[in-house]
This record gives structure tokens, sequence and C-alpha cells, in this order.
């Protein structure tokens, strides 16, 4: 894997599929397709694996969209992701409305909480049924510091409702490449917005906050906001696609606008936290997410479907359909596409990430290669 600067993510280099071996190679559950797809020069996933499910956890549109020349660049992508989803993926889950709509897909969130911080809500649960305060601070944020991750809806929020918010104290937390233009833009408020660096949420500085601000709109099911739930704060979110699933939770108070940012805001700094109960901590663990994976996906019957398919592989192979023909010569155009470093380049792939250098050759135990 490499860090790809303009696009602020880490992108896989050659073929990752290489290191399972073939006869291992049953289910193959992809985090992010379109990222992992977008450059992948390899066997086809849908070919090595007999079935592959991709999970639609990252809203790259949104982000697109506030870079220069946004709109152009977003319906290209919104193309390009929907091309390599369908040529890799059998079956699509969305955590949320908020990604990308695709063929095939379901939406469902599949993502649990780790259970630390449930660990934490416990604890906190327990100080507020024996008359201790459990909650001594106010309010905060934190996330990675770049704009799109929420800070310019906060702060913007912050500026236009100085006057209804006086007194409120915020602490932002958070690294980034836009930590000083944050930094700034919170020094020009009347507020105080004091901004910190980065901490691990579960870290014990945030076990006293009772209320966790976040107006970001770029999330697709956001995971700060889910730990701060476990940990049984009250969140204020915006109405959007990404925070649908937290409604159920009494403790997230939604808002439509500034007005409502407002409201909400006020009635979580004075009111105590509803306790979690037992179904809703449930809920929101990873056994519950697992449960709804496996429903969602209908591994079994799928996987029971595929095999009946395979017994009979030579007759289906007489007579695939118009369409398999189509996605199949789909497939090897961007195999050969992405076979060459000129064409590659001029997708947006990282140079020299057609395949693995020699150090990660051996990280991974694959064959070093040799120079033609």
């Amino acid at each position: 894997m490499q860090f790809a600067v303009d696009k602020r993510s880490i992108l896989p280099v050659g073929d990752i599929s290489e290191i399972i071996p073939d006869e291992e190679a049953d289910i193959a559950v992809l985090e992010e397709p379109e990222h992992l797809t977008w450059f992948h020069h390899g066997k086809r996933w849908k070919t090595k694996f007999h079935l592959v499910i991709g999970i639609i956890h990252t809203n790259y549109l949104e982000y697109v969209k506030r870079e220069k020349n946004g709109l152009f660049q977003a319906f290209l992508l919104k193309y390009v992701n929907s091309w390599v989803v369908s040529i890799y993926c059998h079956k699509v889950i969305r955590l949320s409305a908020a990604t990308q709509d695709y063929p095939r897909s379901i939406i469902c969130n599949v993502h649990g909480v780790n259970p630390k911080f449930l660990e934490i809500g416990k604890k906190k649960f327990e100080q507020q049924h024996s008359s201790n305060q459990a909650f001594t601070k106010g309010a905060y944020y934190i996330g990675k510091m770049i704009w799109s991750k929420g800070y310019e809806e906060l702060l913007k929020l912050l500026r236009d409702h100085q006057k209804e918010l006086a007194g409120l104290e915020v602490d932002l937390y958070g690294n980034g490449e836009d930590s000083d233009q944050v930094k700034e833009a919170a020094k020009k408020l009347k507020l105080t917005v004091r901004v910190h660096p980065g901490r691990d949420h579960a870290d014990p500085l945030f076990h006293d906050y009772k209320v966790f601000l976040n107006p970001s709109t770029t999330d697709v099911v956001c995971t700060t906001t889910a730990e701060a739930l476990a940990m049984g704060k009250i969140v204020v979110c915006a109405n959007h696609p990404s925070n649908d699933f937290f409604k159920q939770f009494s403790n997230c108070h939604i808002y439509d606008d500034g007005n409502g940012f407002v409201e909400a805001t006020r009635k979580a700094l004075i009111e105590e936290p509803a306790p979690l109960t037992d179904a809703q901590r449930y809920e929101m663990s990873w056994e519950a997410a697992t449960e709804r994976f496996l429903r969602v996906s209908e591994l079994n019957q799928i996987f029971a479907k595929e095999l009946e398919k395979n017994s009979s592989k030579k007759l289906a192979s007489m007579s695939l359909n118009l369409q398999k023909n189509l996605e199949d010569t789909s497939a090897y155009f961007h195999y050969v596409a992405l076979g060459f470093e000129t064409t590659r380049r001029a997708f947006g792939a990282i140079p020299g990430s057609l395949h693995p250098d020699e150090e990660q050759c051996k990280e991974l135990g694959l064959a070093t290669p040799v120079d033609p």
C-alpha cells in the first residue's frame, strides 16, 4: 500500500489478491471496493472468488465536489465507481444512503463499535445511578482536521449563531492538513473555541464530555458519532442520511438548519444523557453488526447457489447472456488499460504502483520481481 497525496488516501500496490491461495479463495469482502479496484491489475476478483461482497463506506463524491472543478470530477468519478464495482463485486452493501447508489446494492450499517467505548458507557451509566456527576465537561468535536471532515460546517454554525450561543465553549481535537486554518478561523470567533492536537477517542480526557457536536455531511456512518453514543454522550448532528442509523437512539439530537442546531445544542447542554438500554448497547456492537451483515448478504443462500452453478459450469458457459458478455469485455478492457504505466498515470494511479517493490514483496511473502 502507498499513500496518494493528491487523493489523501492509501491505495493498493500490485495485485493484493495474489497473497490468497486459489484453493482458499471462496468469499471475499472488499471494504471500499471502488478504492481497491480503481487501479487493480490482476486476476478478476469475481473469477478468483466464488462470491465477492463490496461494502461501501466512503462518500467519495461529496469529498470530490469540494475540490477544484469538483462537480465535473464527481460526475466522472460516479461512473468510474459504478463501472469498477459492477465488474468486481457480486453484491454491494452501502452503510447508509449517503453513499453513491450502485446496482445490486442494499443499505445496511454492518459496522459496529469497538467494545472499549461500550465499556466506558457502562461506567458512565454506573456513575449516573450512584448520584455522582458523570459528565463534568461541555461540548467537543474530534476528527481529522481537514475542512471536509465537518470543521467547515461546525465553524460556520458557530460563527453565524454566536449571539444565540453566547457562553458556549467548544474543544476541537484533531490533526490534519488544515489544522492551521482551523485554528485561525476559531480565533476569529467571539465564542471560546479551543483547538487541540488529535488523540484517541477512548482517551480518559474525553470521558467527562457530555455533548459531541458533529455537523459533518461528508460521512457515511460517522465512527466518532457511534463512539460518542456508545460512551453515553449526547450527540448533536445534522438531519442527513449518514445519521439515519443513529436516529433510533434517544441521545441523538437531530437538527435541520442553523436555528435547529442552536436549539439542539442548548438542550443538550442542560439535560442529562439518557442511559443506553441493553438492547441499544447491543445494537451498536460488532456482534449485532455481524448479524446484520449475514442477513443482508444472504451468505448461505448465495454461496449454495454459486456451488450449484459451479457444478454445471460447462453448461452455463455455453449459454452466457449478453449482460455477462458485456461485463467480461468491460473487465478485460479495465485489465488491459491498467496494465501500462502510461495509462495508469493518466487515470491517476501512483507512479510505480503496478507491482510491489522488493521490500513489499518480502513483507507479503511474494516472489521478488526480477528486472528484465
